[in-house]
């Protein structure tokens, strides 16, 4: 048989066409695009032309800025629909590698479709709770003197959450779509050139990227346009627009809590498929990665689409949303505080960062162009080199659009210089930004010695392999803590003495010079939403070259633009950690100001030496590791399924090893999709829940004992102290599963014996330990982190 495998001679199963099965009996298109498509193309076009020209209206009615952003995204989804014809038009190359991409598309397609109809039910159950609670809660004295009554408060709220929810859903939909399409022609385009092949990934990434960060740009721009012009802002009687910013909270909510089930389930999905894929087929069997003999490989390469684009797409929706919605929030508070004539400039600003973000990126993506080489690994550049390039353009791109940006909008006469202190404060968070994504590239890139230090314990067995991932992990949070720490500091500083004070002289421009470093850092979010989903793509067709069994100089290629896939995605990770710490801090001081409003006292500080309050902390720093501890529990207790039903498959068909019997791929597919969708509950539903138990618990407390802030001030403590935990330990997940991750592929190319050997074997098992931790625990905690400050600042008057 070994003789056989050498010479290519793998028998009939090879000779004839390898035909994938389906894991679904007909292709799944969301509801509305089928409604959609049966509408005629003329009344469909009719109907787009009254629809721009509403937008538009209402545009023009409320700022001419708010016209300038929309027609920003409108080209940016233009020009996304020319990177979808482009891609779609290479080819899938043979017709094994397309039915292997039908069964991975198809697979994808229907474990979203019940995904995310279980979310859209709990999303709906818990905006009639958000409804009821907005009916019976207090209203502010401004809210009062401006006719904005309960009711009207309720409706506006909830219509929020569901706006939010279904855009976050679509920003997966989006991610999971392309990845499925775009993964064979990558597959195919290898065969040809490597830097084709990395041209396609990346521009199949930018497709979904545009497309995320400009529908929360024009989502949020349409919310806040329509209460505008719906509620009259700024007629005499009616709510000033400094305080518009505050009915968008729900917006922000319903992307986090999509977001929240995304990441769980499809992590839970991803990385139990693979554990278990790993663990029989690579360590058992001593078969390669993605082999088609192996079970559970169809839903290894599924898992990577619904957990890593899908998931990834709601994450980063839902991280611009809420860093928009808390910088609009207090750029009106300090707007109002220094009576600054005309506030919209503050208030809008993030609007246009994120709409010159989507003119810098496509610059980036684009200048990744296709040049002529053998496809030879040795003839070409390194793919992470021209990633980085592309970078590097949208860095210096952002700097200077941003400098443009707070000229335009943040000039005041009330302090003419103050825009360039705010501009220093965008610089400092672009410089965050690439500080960030540094640090875990040389935590996780085996080109650097942490990785390669762990690969090497991995010579003197399992157990040393653990322990040195685990104190690379621990030692990769040192650095951007530090990182963090300079750039609140700094952009506070710089925002505080640009010079807009308040009507006693106190400087109020501290909070909003943080907002202002977080909207730099997030200024390339879509470059870098670009280069995390090059990682899924490629790995997908590194796994449909192994099936379809492509000579191995293919294959060769394939694994170099996985390896740097892998980096990538790390990458990514890292910096949606630190714009989670930067959002979070200013949701944070969002809330406060929120109490303060609700409760018309002064709320500025939290004493943490109040015991009650102390409890609070304690109680936010336990929920991220019990949140933890849940989301990998559930990854091993669904890949205990999946390794149980592989080991049975090849008990039960012996012929699997020897190409004679097919395995039962949608077995597999049928248990992780089913079993990640019931253990995605329970610490979904741990993180929804428990600020409103503790809020509610000590308020009532609070009313017994004299203290009508109590509940505000132990839930301000709560999220305070989960924050810090959450995003320690983010970073150690994140990095210690991507070194890990790394570790392996660095042994794979050839080094400390290659593949097959014992220092192999020991690092599957570090990057099986891994799994759980960088792509389901890991991106989990930021998404929690974010969806705790909103979900305070949404609930806040069951508190007070």
């Amino acid at each position: 048989m070994d003789d056989d495998m050498e010479g290519g001679n793998l028998g009939p199963y090879q000779e004839r066409l390898r035909v994938f099965p389906n894991m679904r009996t007909k292709p799944y298109t969301p509801l509305m695009f089928r409604l959609l498509m049966r509408i005629n193309v003329r009344v469909l076009f009719v109907l787009m032309l009254l629809g721009f020209g509403a937008i538009f209206y209402i545009g023009a009615s409320t700022s001419p800025i708010i016209v300038f952003v929309f027609s920003v995204c409108i080209i940016s989804f233009l020009l996304s629909i020319y990177l979808t014809k482009w891609v779609l038009a290479k080819d899938e190359g043979p017709p094994e590698m397309a039915q292997i991409s039908d069964a991975i598309r198809d697979g994808a397609e229907g474990f979203f479709r019940t995904q995310y109809g279980t979310i859209s039910k709990m999303a709906v159950l818990l905006g009639l709770v958000i409804f009821g609670i907005y009916l019976f809660r207090s209203t502010t004295p401004q809210q009062e003197s401006s006719g904005l009554g309960r009711s009207t408060s309720a409706y506006i709220t909830v219509a929020a959450f569901l706006l939010g929810a279904l855009c976050s859903g679509i920003a997966g939909y989006v991610g999971m779509w392309v990845s499925v399409r775009a993964n064979v022609r990558v597959s195919s385009a290898a065969r040809r050139s490597a830097r084709e092949a990395l041209q396609i990934a990346v521009r199949a990434g930018g497709f979904s990227a545009l497309v995320v960060v400009g529908m929360a740009v024009i989502g949020i721009a349409i919310l806040y346009s329509t209460f505008y012009v719906w509620l009259g802002v700024d007629s005499p009687g009616a709510m000033k627009v400094t305080e518009l910013p505050l009915l968008l909270v729900g917006y922000g909510f319903g992307a986090s809590f999509v977001a929240l089930f995304a990441q769980l389930g499809g992590g839970i999905y991803t990385k139990a498929a693979d554990v278990g894929a790993d663990l029989v087929g690579k360590v058992e069997q001593g078969i390669p990665e993605d082999d088609p003999r192996n079970p559970a490989v169809i839903a290894d390469l599924v898992g990577d689409n619904v957990g890593d684009c899908a998931a990834r797409g709601a994450d980063l929706f839902e991280s611009i949303a809420a860093e928009i919605i808390s910088a609009m929030i207090l750029g009106g508070t300090m707007a109002k505080r220094c009576k600054i004539e005309d506030p919209s400039g503050f208030i809008l600003f993030p609007l246009v960062v994120h709409s010159f973000d989507l003119v810098i990126s496509s610059v980036g993506i684009f200048s990744i162009r296709n040049t002529r080489d053998s496809g030879v690994l040795g003839a070409i550049e390194d793919p992470m080199s021209i990633l980085q390039k592309g970078y590097s353009v949208t860095i210096v791109l952002a700097v200077l659009t941003f400098g443009l940006s707070t000229r335009w909008m943040l000039y005041t006469e009330q302090a003419p210089s103050a825009w360039l202190n705010f501009a220093l404060c965008g610089l400092v968070g672009i410089m965050t930004a690439y500080a960030f994504v540094w640090i875990t590239k040389y935590y996780t890139d085996y080109k650097h010695e942490p990785v390669r230090t762990l690969a090497l314990s991995s010579s003197t067995g399992h157990g040393t392999n653990i322990i040195a991932g685990i104190s690379l992990g621990l030692e990769s949070t040192a650095l951007p803590v530090l990182v963090i720490s300079i750039a609140i500091v700094s952009s506070y500083w710089l925002g505080h003495t640009a010079g807009l004070v308040d009507e006693s002289g106190i400087p109020t421009g501290g909070l909003f010079g943080t907002a202002v470093a977080t909207m730099g850092m997030l200024s390339t979010a879509a470059y870098v939403l670009t280069m995390d989903m090059f990682g899924p793509i490629a790995d997908n067709a590194g796994g449909i070259v192994e099936m379809s069994q492509q000579p191995e100089s293919v294959r060769e290629i394939t694994d170099v633009l996985d390896a740097v896939g892998n980096t990538t995605k790390a990458t990514t990770k890292g910096f949606a950690i630190g714009s989670a710490a930067l959002a979070s801090f200013l949701l944070f001081s969002a809330y406060m100001d929120e109490v303060a409003s609700f409760a018309n006292v002064t709320f500025k500080q939290v004493d943490i030496a109040i015991p009650e309050v102390f409890v609070g902390g304690l109680l936010g720093s336990m929920l991220i590791f019990l949140f933890s501890a849940w989301a990998c529990s559930a990854v091993g207790r669904t890949a205990q399924e999946v390794v149980n039903e592989v080991r049975r498959q090849f008990i039960e068909r012996p012929g699997i090893m020897d190409y004679k019997e097919k395995p039962d791929y949608s077995r597999c597919v049928s248990i992780v999709a089913s079993a990640s969708l019931r253990e995605m509950i329970k610490p979904g539903a741990l993180a929804i829940i428990s600020p409103i138990v503790v809020g509610f618990v000590f308020r009532v407390l609070g009313y017994y004992t004299g203290h009508p802030l109590l509940g505000a001030k132990v839930v301000a403590s709560m999220l305070m102290f989960a924050t810090v935990s959450g995003i320690l330990m983010a970073l150690f997940l994140n990095t210690a599963g991507g070194a890990w991750d790394n570790a392996k592929k660095y042994i794979e190319t050839g080094a400390l014996g290659g593949k097959g050997s014992d220092s192999h074997k020991a690092a599957i098992t570090g990057d099986t330990v891994g799994d759980p931790f960088k792509d389901t625990a890991g991106p989990s905690l930021h998404v929690l982190i974010k969806m705790l400050a909103t979900i305070t600042l949404v609930m806040a008057p069951i508190f007070l």
